[in-house]
């Protein structure tokens, strides 16, 4: 049984103590952004209580919303699986997972934006042209994926999950309206899964340095200058003819007990960066304890500890290019056209509609959520709290009071 040693630690707290200087104008502005969030520095809402009895104020402290912080977010993906949930078919749905080699990770972390993009590209292309295949599926399904750079020791390594429809569109029949669809479901599944995973793993390291290959002739990614023993520089070919010879990993899990738990497992990874506050166990004379799950032994949950430094270095590797999608839609989910495709799959599978979105405003998800009421008094518990001024950076507290 893995326990906290002492009061709960979080990552901002982390990085507040040990980080300094980020190698990067954009990972630092990241890294300041969540070492402020929910303090003074970004402003606050002042709240006081109208209980002539209480007149307490209470603070609530602004959040950075970045997306990269482990305070914010929890609302927006609450929308986000809302969102999804709504597009569900009553069908079966398929989990595969392309994972990069870790040779290829110094050249990643130089290109970034290219390759992330480029194992995006490579790895729905691939689901494509499988379910386009008449042996497989013969109809165009639909993918969700997402992007993750971590693994459970917070080192580097880039993979995708993807969440698969057990089924596809195909164009109108001839002579049936043009603007149409048919649904087709899946053939029979062998191995538990859509698509043979051994092919596919061929056709995805095919894909992926296919597309290496011209991005480099091309010159739109940079090799890295290290060289290497024998004195000659960065072989980037020979890379390529080693990787070719090597059996990628490609984990394909059997079907989810409901589409339901296809979005609920989804969620967890769209507002998650590298690790959540509730594994990090002590942090005490310069290292970092947070526990991890050993894949290797069993999903055996062990500790790590880690200089405070070195925390700081493994968190930063994750930090997303900016303004970089880290979850795409492809198949008849990709985003062009989407609603009213998704409105002829329901009315060509013969189901209802699926329901209109709804915005939710925060005050009702936070009593949803946690049962809190945005208007209780914290110290009387009456729903007696008013808004009286809110404060940004730059301008003082006492000013707002004096102004409400």
């Amino acid at each position: 049984m893995v326990t906290r040693t002492g009061s709960p630690v979080t990552v901002q707290q982390i990085l507040q103590q040990y980080h300094r200087a980020s190698f990067h104008p954009h990972v630092q502005r990241v890294m300041m952004q969540l070492k402020k969030c929910k303090t003074s520095e970004l402003g606050i809402h002042l709240y006081k209580c109208t209980d002539e009895d209480c007149a307490q104020y209470k603070y609530l402290y602004h959040g950075c919303r970045n997306r990269h912080c482990p305070q914010c977010g929890g609302f927006k993906k609450d929308e986000w699986v809302e969102d999804r949930r709504r597009e569900l078919l009553p069908i079966s749905y398929f989990h595969v997972v392309f994972t990069l080699p870790h040779e290829l990770n110094s050249l990643i972390l130089g290109n970034r934006q290219q390759l992330f993009k480029l194992l995006f590209d490579a790895s729905a292309q691939t689901l494509l042209q499988f379910g386009n295949d008449e042996h497989h599926l013969g109809a165009i399904p639909g993918i969700i994926s997402l992007l993750h750079t971590w693994g459970q020791d917070m080192c580097f390594h880039p993979h995708v999950h993807c969440i698969v429809s057990g089924g596809g569109i195909l164009p109108s029949q001839p002579g049936g309206e043009e603007s149409g669809v048919r649904w087709k479901n899946a053939k029979r599944i062998k191995d538990n899964f859509l698509f043979p995973v051994n092919a596919m793993r061929i056709v995805f390291r095919a894909k992926f340095l296919q597309g290496l290959k011209s991005l480099n002739e091309n010159k739109l990614i940079r090799l890295p200058e290290a060289r290497l023993p024998d004195g000659t520089g960065y072989n980037l070919q020979q890379l390529i003819n080693i990787l070719y010879k090597k059996k990628w990993n490609l984990y394909a899990k059997a079907p989810c007990a409901g589409p339901q738990q296809v979005i609920e497992y989804l969620g967890r990874y769209t507002n998650k960066v590298a690790i959540s506050n509730y594994r990090i166990m002590d942090n005490q004379n310069g290292n970092v304890v947070f526990k991890y799950k050993d894949y290797a032994d069993g999903n055996t949950t062990k500790l790590m500890t880690l200089k405070g430094q070195e925390f700081v270095r493994r968190f930063e590797q994750h930090i997303l290019p900016k303004r970089f999608t880290k979850i795409r839609s492809y198949g008849y989910l990709s985003n062009r056209g989407r609603f009213m495709r998704m409105e002829k799959i329901t009315a060509a599978m013969d189901i209802p509609p699926h329901p209109p979105q709804v915005k939710t405003p925060w005050t009702v998800r936070l009593f949803e959520k946690f049962g809190i009421k945005h208007t209780t008094c914290p110290h009387c518990k009456k729903e007696s709290l008013q808004l009286i001024g809110v404060n940004y950076p730059g301008r003082l507290v006492r000013e707002i009071i004096d102004d409400s």
